[in-house]
């Protein structure tokens, strides 16, 4: 159905904006270090409490990092190798999960390692944490009228300013629901009966690939990629991709028993 679309600016103030999609990463990772602080108090943070901002830091780090390079070399290197001086152009968008996921693998485990801790306590906290920040970018996503899905004919159906004058898949709502809300519930809950640390943050990336396969099913593919064998976005093979190191990070975090499972 047509609608009048919502503003993605919040307010104005001279030539400063305050725009909805930046609003909701803060919003995040808010969040994130909220939820961070509450695992500190229940014991599962393993490392005191004032490490925790310098965690947060790492993450949006790592994950903005991660997010751009992968979107240029992964997603979009044939416009990006003939202007390289916009390849640090991030307020002109352009930016991967898959990459901000990796992004915050790496910051996490440089993390651990200056810290001297189990890289899979710190990932777990992360997946517990983080997850919920999903729901919030793909809101963001969806203010913007990015990323919307394919055409359809169904109830559901979303007229988005630049997709045409067809009603479109809300795919971005289906990511939060998906992604962010329901993933984030399954990991809290594997969280709390894990008796081996890294089980919630292999959960949570063979989770993501898993949903996000299915979401981009509906999502509109990136026009610059297509589809690769006729049928697979380039969305799709990243997400198989990490099936096989969800199930390797579950085998290998086998070796790292919780000696005294907490109960959050």
């Amino acid at each position: 159905m047509e609608q009048n679309w919502i503003d993605p600016v919040v307010f104005s103030v001279g030539p400063l904006q305050v725009r909805w999609y930046g609003t909701m990463y803060v919003i995040g990772f808010l969040i994130a270090g909220l939820l961070l602080k509450y695992l500190s108090n229940k014991k599962v943070w393993p490392l005191p409490a004032e490490t925790i901002d310098k965690y947060v830091t790492w993450m949006i780090i790592g994950m903005f990092f991660g997010a751009r390079l992968a979107y240029v070399f992964v997603y979009n290197w044939e416009y990006y190798s003939v202007n390289l001086g916009e390849i640090l152009s991030v307020w002109k968008g352009g930016l991967s999960f898959h990459g901000a996921l990796a992004g915050l693998c790496f910051g996490t485990w440089i993390f651990a390692k200056r810290h001297n801790v189990n890289f899979y306590q710190i990932s777990d906290c992360l997946a517990i944490a983080g997850t919920q920040g999903l729901f919030w970018g793909r809101v963001g996503n969806y203010i913007n009228g990015e990323l919307y899905g394919r055409v359809t004919d169904s109830w559901a159906g979303v007229v988005f300013p630049g997709g045409g004058p067809f009603p479109r898949h809300a795919s971005q709502l289906y990511e939060a629901v998906l992604e962010g809300i329901i993933l984030a519930v399954l990991v809290f809950i594997v969280h709390r009966k894990q008796k081996y640390y890294g089980v919630a943050g292999a959960l949570f990336v063979g989770g993501y690939g898993v949903m996000r396969f299915i979401v981009e099913f509906f999502r509109e593919p990136d026009p610059q990629l297509g589809y690769y064998f006729g049928f697979l976005t380039m969305g799709q093979i990243l997400c198989l991709i990490m099936l096989p190191i969800a199930y390797g990070v579950f085998r290998h975090s086998q070796s790292y028993r919780i000696p005294n499972p907490m109960r959050t």
